[in-house]
């Protein structure tokens, strides 16, 4: 792998003969792709290589460089791309470092203030992916699909849910009635504006800090959408658990920032926002179960818990009565902590 890993440098034009070179692999988080630190000369480099399981990994690793290309290029707060290799279908960019935005929310001394200053940052960011990054794009730079549609939010939400969250980790079957539900819901949604960039996992460990500001990563996945999904999925993310009245504040505070950049009516993201936010706590509880049952990522499973209390917040809350079915079951459901 190593040498491999060199010979990919030098295709690039990154490694010179006679260079210091030097490599050392680490984790992704769900990802099966391949992720390598490596010294080129004076260069901190990371290369990833695809992932050995997954049938469309050639695609993704395409898109990776060539969306990080695009974004990059209009200003968004992405790592440098410097290269794709055809031959290996491998990805070169620069080095951020290795802090997560959720390892500095996690420090026992971390402070509120600092918190705040770098949840505004990533969405004063996203809001700049979501306009910036959808100017020029082009869909065909989406491997899986070039749009966050009505197939999508059934199958890999709804469904996903059903499947790997209910039958899969709870053991349970979800009722009938559960169906009705899950059509009304991606109808609703299915009617909002989706012609802005959707990173789809906007999340705390897919923000980095790097000179103390934070940068997107792990964008192989954009395609076509809504706004409201990646905040949803920042402030409502499991692995933070955010109090609700920051969840509210920092709401505001990204509406805020995309005036900057797009004329927006508050009434109308809002009568959609909870909505969507439902869609994605679907999503990650069917990913955590499928994560660490299937996949043996033990990692995910202690976040299932604090996603299960959202999606019972969300029924019990702001959607009470507007999903009946799913109400009803997941009220009736044991808790995650108890299994």
């Amino acid at each position: 792998m190593r040498l491999l890993i060199k010979d990919i440098l030098q295709r690039a034009g990154l490694l010179a003969a006679g260079d210091e070179f030097a490599c050392r692999s680490f984790g992704g988080d769900g990802s099966d792709r391949l992720f390598f630190r490596c010294r080129a000369g004076r260069r901190s480099l990371i290369v990833i290589l695809p992932s050995p399981t997954l049938n469309q990994a050639e695609a993704e690793a395409r898109a990776s460089f060539f969306i990080g290309r695009h974004l990059y290029d209009r200003g968004v707060a992405v790592p440098r791309p410097y290269a794709y290799d055809e031959e290996s279908a491998g990805v070169i960019f620069e080095d951020i470092g290795t802090v997560l935005l959720y390892d500095e929310v996690s420090r026992p001394a971390a402070k509120s203030s600092a918190i705040k200053k770098y949840y505004g940052q990533a969405l004063a960011a996203l809001a700049v992916f979501q306009v910036r990054g959808r100017q020029d794009f082009n869909p065909d730079f989406c491997w899986d699909t070039k749009r966050y549609d009505h197939g999508l939010m059934l199958e890999r939400e709804c469904h996903y849910f059903s499947r790997e969250f209910c039958r899969g980790y709870l053991t349970v079957s979800p009722p009938a009635g559960l169906e009705d539900d899950f059509s009304r819901l991606v109808k609703r949604v299915g009617r909002v504006s989706a012609d802005y960039l959707l990173h789809r996992d906007f999340q705390s460990r897919n923000l980095m800090i790097h000179n103390d500001g934070v940068k997107i990563i792990d964008f192989q996945g954009s395609r076509l959408g809504p706004l409201a999904y990646d905040p949803a999925s920042l402030l409502n993310d499991p692995y933070v658990n955010l109090a609700h009245s920051w969840r509210r504040e920092l709401l505001s505070v990204y509406l805020r920032e995309l005036t900057k950049y797009t004329a927006v009516s508050e009434l109308e993201f809002m009568e959609s926002y909870y909505h969507i936010a439902l869609l994605r706590n679907l999503q990650v509880l069917g990913a955590y179960s499928f994560l660490s049952r299937v996949k043996g990522k033990i990692f995910f499973k202690r976040f299932i818990a604090p996603a299960f209390s959202d999606l019972l917040a969300l029924l019990r809350g702001e959607l009470k009565g507007v999903y009946p079915h799913l109400q009803r079951f997941v009220t009736g459901c044991p808790s995650p902590e108890e299994l």
